[in-house]
């Protein structure tokens, strides 16, 4: 392997990644993250253990109410600001 280049497993960076944009909720009608990883489920632990912005911790969001998949990073990364401009209602 390249020096750089990361492994084609999926979940990580290569040739079949999977990128997911996903939401998080402090609760019914809380306060809403919207987010893109990599690796779902090792994101939504690093929420949970307050490890990553000061935000989630403040907010207490840590609940995944919604994750759709995307095969290309640019494509998670537009839909991710195409969520991020919608409305609440």
């Amino acid at each position: 392997m390249s020096r750089g280049a990361r492994s084609a497993r999926p979940g990580t960076y290569g040739l079949n990644a999977q990128y997911f944009v996903y939401i998080l909720a402090s609760g019914k009608h809380g306060t809403l993250y919207i987010g893109v990883t990599n690796n779902l489920s090792r994101r939504i632990e690093q929420h949970r253990a307050g490890g990553v912005k000061a935000f989630t911790r403040k907010y207490q969001v840590y609940r995944l109410v919604y994750c759709e998949i995307h095969e290309d990073l640019t494509a998670a990364r537009e839909r991710e600001h195409l969520l991020k401009k919608w409305r609440r209602d």
